[in-house]
């Protein structure tokens, strides 16, 4: 079973914009046990971008979300971006960037797994 982090459905970015840092205020900011996080993500159409950092190592810069639509459900399975070990109070940062003339929403979810070691 995973623990959500933070997430979030129809996150607008406006036009040429980047959001908030999303991880920041969650409860989750520091990582609260060793395991593996993952972000799935789907934006509502092409030009959406993902920065994403842990422990201050960059795993995502800028780069394009592949999966796009308005229809249907976030998938898990589906739409990762990208999965990573991350340890017990490691700090996660989570930004999206718009590319585009138009506002473009996002939905997603960071989870994270335990390890089973111990």
């Amino acid at each position: 079973m995973a623990l959500t982090l933070v997430s979030a459905t129809g996150l607008s970015v406006a036009a040429n914009a980047t959001s908030a840092e999303q991880v920041q205020t969650s409860t989750y900011q520091f990582v609260p046990f060793t395991g593996t996080a993952f972000l799935a993500a789907r934006a509502s159409a092409t030009g959406m971008n993902v920065t994403l950092a842990a422990a201050g190592q960059v795993l995502q810069n800028d780069q394009p979300i592949q999966s796009f639509g308005t229809s249907g459900a976030l998938s898990v399975i589906d739409h990762e971006t990208v999965s990573f070990p991350v340890a017990e109070g490691s700090r996660i940062e989570l930004r999206f960037r718009n590319t585009t003339g138009g506002a473009v929403t996002v939905d997603y979810t960071l989870q994270l797994e335990e390890s089973g070691e111990e």
